[in-house]
């Protein structure tokens, strides 16, 4: 299903451009919340690290559930917008949970409610970038998706650092306030988003939920996903590490505020140069970068050292997150987009349990630091998968290349 071409906005289809500000708005609600969450649970409810992986492992692999299968349904009704919508929404109406929450079973329950409305929105918003945007230019379309998106979590973490002073460090508050631009993004969605209906054709097949539609590349992708995923924990691992070396608490968004300014900046620019020299160097230039920042994150032991390498985190984050998407856009077969972009986040998603609940149990019975080791090697291994994909793609002459 392609959607009609209509009217750019600064060189990008409408849907790609709207689909950017929604994410801009949610996230500005989202990281308003995110880098205060982990500080909330051990300073007001007084819970452990482990108990924390747990709840951060649970609301991001369960709810990831429901990313293939939304996926496969937008494929199946042939709808995306309303879809995406619903998923903003559930997103949005998270935010009361938290801030009535007394104890660490509400925080859970009002963090698994958001990732559930991640799972609903993602797939077909993606498939909506992806149809709504030339082949050869997909890597800047995701690239300034991935840009806006994270521009708004800039602004989340400096009105969090902004409320938290005017507000004597009342988390509860901020949490209400998030829900304002949140409300922004759905009725973006409501009234902006325009899709075109599918054809109904008698012979055309109607997507199941089956990897049968996908050759081995995009298994082989999966799996190096999946493996890279199990070391990449929830970065509420990474505010801790910073806090327990000596960030104050008023910075901490302020620190985040740094990842996402810099992942947002690097973004457009990365997609640009993926488009043009292959996205497949980007993506293992971004695997070895990541396994770089975590040995630093272990062996860090000043403030200043968090200082970079939450900045460099961001350029990680920027050189890759959008262009994998768009790899994974250049490998599928037209009718089953949203599927696989559901299938990915998925299982990407799933292993975020392990990878948060071991990640925890490294943290207080082995050491902060172990957490950290452990993502570095899983980043090496999944960097030396990719390098055997590449060869294997170019091995095969019937095989495009991107």
């Amino acid at each position: 299903m392609k959607l009609k071409a209509d009217k750019k906005i600064f060189g990008f289809g409408r849907n790609v451009f709207i689909s950017g500000l929604v994410s801009f708005f949610m996230d500005v609600s989202s990281e308003m919340i995110y880098p205060l969450v982990p500080l909330f649970l051990s300073a007001v409810l007084g819970v452990n690290k482990s108990l924390i992986g747990l709840i951060e492992g649970v609301a991001e692999s369960t709810a990831s559930l429901l990313k293939v299968f939304s996926g496969w349904f937008s494929d199946r009704i042939g709808n995306r917008k309303w879809l995406m919508a619903a998923g903003y929404s559930i997103s949005t109406f998270s935010r009361p949970i938290i801030a009535l929450a007394t104890g660490w079973q509400h925080v859970m329950g009002s963090r698994f409610m958001d990732r559930f409305g991640k799972g609903v929105r993602t797939a077909p918003r993606d498939a909506i970038i992806a149809e709504s945007s030339e082949e050869a230019y997909l890597g800047r379309a995701f690239s300034f998706h991935r840009s806006l998106d994270t521009m708004g979590a800039v602004i989340g973490p400096l009105l969090a650092f902004f409320f938290l002073e005017l507000f004597s460090k009342n988390y509860r508050m901020i949490f209400w306030l998030s829900m304002v631009p949140g409300v922004i993004a759905v009725l973006l969605i409501v009234f902006f988003i325009r899709e075109k209906k599918a054809v109904s054709l008698p012979n055309l097949e109607r997507p199941r939920l089956t990897l049968r539609h996908f050759d081995w590349k995009f298994k082989f992708f999966i799996i190096i996903g999946g493996i890279f995923a199990l070391g990449n924990s929830s970065d509420v691992f990474l505010i801790l590490r910073a806090r327990q070396i000596g960030v104050s608490t008023v910075m901490i968004p302020m620190v985040y505020l740094l990842f996402n300014l810099v992942y947002s900046i690097s973004a457009v620019p990365a997609g640009m140069l993926a488009d043009r020299f292959g996205r497949k160097r980007i993506i293992l230039a971004g695997f070895v970068l990541f396994a770089v920042l975590y040995y630093g994150f272990a062996v860090a032991s000043n403030v200043r050292a968090v200082w970079i390498l939450f900045g460099f985190y961001g350029l990680f984050m920027g050189i890759t997150e959008g262009i994998q998407k768009a790899f994974i856009a250049t490998i599928l077969p037209p009718d089953f987009k949203a599927t696989a972009f559901g299938v990915f986040n998925t299982v990407t998603g799933i292993a975020m349990l392990p990878a948060s609940l071991f990640g925890g149990w490294l943290w207080d019975h082995v050491s902060p630091s172990a957490t950290f080791y452990f993502g570095s090697i899983t980043a090496i291994l999944s960097a030396l998968l990719f390098v055997i994909l590449i060869i294997k793609i170019r091995a095969i002459p019937s095989i495009e290349t991107s």
